[in-house]
C-alpha cells in the first residue's frame, strides 16, 4: 500500500498537465486492488476466526469431558476420610518406638518400622507397656557355643580367637556393624541401625530362654527390668556412644579401679533374690544385685561390656559378665567369648564358677527408651 501511495504522489507532481485521464485510469486500477486485497483480507481472517473458535469448541468437550469424570470420583469418594499412613509402618517409618507411642493411640507391643539417621529402614520389636512403653529392641546378645572360644558366632567379642593381636576384638560395641534379625534375636546376636542411631535416654534388659518365638519374648522373659535416671545422656544417648567415647572394650585398657557405672535398676518381672539365685555361686560375694554396669575389667585386665542385673565389685568379674574384647591372658582362650568363663566349672552345673543352664542357655536383649 505505502509503494502505491508513493507512485500517486509522484505522478501528481510531475510536470505533464495533459495526462490527466492516465493518471484516473491509474487511480481506478490502484482502487480496484486495493478492494481486492482488502476483501482477501477479510475472507482470510474469518476462515482464520472459524478455525481458532473449531479448535476452542473441541478443547471444551475436552475440559467437559474431564470435569464429569472429577465429579463421578468425587461423588464415589464422598463421605470417606484420606488416612495418612500410620506412623511406625513401612510408608511412614518413625525414630525409634517412643516416638510410636506418643503419636499413636493404642499402641500394642509389635514389630514396627523405623528409620535411621542415615535413612536406612528396618524393622524391629516395640514394647509398649512397661514403664509408660515406648521401648525399642536395639540388640542382642547369644552364645552359640561356649565352648567356641572366640569363633564365628561370638559377634560381641571376637570371631578371630584370642589374641593380643586384637585388643578390641571385633569391635561391634562401638562401631556401626549391624547385624541378625528382630525374629532370630534369641537364637543368634541382634544389633540393629537403632543401637547406634537412636537417642537415647535409659535401657532395659530381658533374659529370654534360646530359641523362644518372636511371639513370646515378652511373656518368657524371666528377668525384666530397666533404668529411670537418663544416664545414657551423659553419655552421648545410647550405648555405641558410650563405649566409643567414653568406656573404651579393649585388653589392658584399665583395671578393676577403672570400671564403667553401674546404674540402678526397676524390676518388671524377677527381682534381685531370683538374679542371685541364677549365677556362679562363686560369684555372689563380689557381686550387688540391682544394678546393669558398663566395661568392667577383671583381675586380668581383661575387659567385659556388661554385667546385667548386677554391680560387679571383684575381680572375676567374666564368670558372669557379657561380651567384651580378644584377649583373656588366663588360660587362654578359656574364657574368650561372648559369655566368657561362664561354664569355667562345667557346662550349667550352677557350681563354683559355673552359670545356671537357664543362665548360659538365654540370651540377653537390649532396648532404648
Amino acid at each position: 500500500n505505502g509503494r502505491v501511495m508513493r507512485a500517486t504522489e509522484l505522478l501528481e507532481t510531475e510536470a505533464c498537465y495533459k495526462c490527466d485521464d492516465e493518471i484516473t485510469n491509474l487511480k481506478a486500477i490502484m482502487t480496484d486492488q486495493f478492494e481486492a486485497i482488502a476483501n482477501q483480507s477479510r475472507l482470510n481472517l474469518q476462515q482464520g476466526l472459524v478455525n481458532v473458535l473449531s479448535q476452542l469448541e473441541r478443547l471444551a468437550v475436552r475440559v467437559d469431558r474431564r470435569v464429569n469424570s472429577m465429579e463421578e470420583r468425587l461423588a464415589s469418594m464422598e463421605g470417606q476420610q484420606v488416612i495418612n499412613p500410620e506412623i511406625g509402618s513401612e510408608p511412614n517409618p518413625a525414630v525409634c518406638c517412643k516416638q510410636i507411642k506418643d503419636n499413636v493411640d493404642g499402641a500394642q507391643d509389635g514389630l514396627y518400622h523405623l528409620r535411621s539417621p542415615g535413612g536406612v529402614v528396618y524393622e524391629t520389636y516395640c514394647d509398649m507397656t512397661i514403664a509408660g512403653g515406648g521401648w525399642t529392641l536395639v540388640s542382642s546378645v547369644h552364645e552359640n557355643d561356649i565352648y567356641g572360644k572366640c569363633t564365628a558366632g561370638d559377634r560381641w567379642s571376637s570371631t578371630r580367637g584370642s589374641s593380643r593381636n586384637y585388643p578390641e576384638g571385633d569391635g561391634n560395641w562401638a562401631n556401626h556393624n549391624t547385624f541378625g534379625s528382630v525374629g532370630s534375636a534369641t537364637n543368634d546376636d541382634l544389633k540393629n541401625p537403632g543401637y547406634f542411631g537412636i537417642n537415647a535416654s535409659d535401657v532395659m534388659l530381658w533374659h529370654v530362654p534360646n530359641d523362644t518365638p518372636m511371639s513370646q519374648y515378652k511373656s518368657a522373659a524371666y528377668l525384666r527390668y530397666y533404668t529411670t535416671n537418663g544416664f545414657l545422656q551423659q553419655y552421648g544417648g545410647n550405648m555405641y556412644h558410650l563405649f566409643k567415647d567414653h568406656f573404651r572394650i579393649v585388653y589392658n585398657g584399665g583395671t578393676t579401679a577403672d570400671n564403667g557405672p553401674a546404674i540402678p535398676i526397676t524390676w518388671d518381672n524377677g527381682n534381685d533374690d531370683l538374679r542371685m539365685s541364677l549365677i556362679a555361686p562363686s560369684t555372689v560375694p563380689q557381686v550387688t544385685p540391682g544394678f546393669v554396669q558398663f566395661r568392667v575389667f577383671n583381675t586380668e585386665r581383661a575387659p567385659l561390656a556388661v554385667c546385667p542385673g548386677v554391680r560387679y565389685n571383684g575381680g572375676e568379674s567374666d564368670a558372669l559378665c557379657i561380651g567384651g574384647a580378644a584377649y583373656w591372658p588366663q588360660s587362654a582362650p578359656s574364657q574368650c567369648g561372648d559369655f566368657s568363663a561362664h561354664a569355667w566349672s562345667g557346662y550349667g552345673t550352677h557350681t563354683g564358677w559355673s552359670s545356671s543352664r537357664l543362665e548360659l542357655e538365654s540370651v540377653v536383649m537390649f532396648f532404648y527408651r
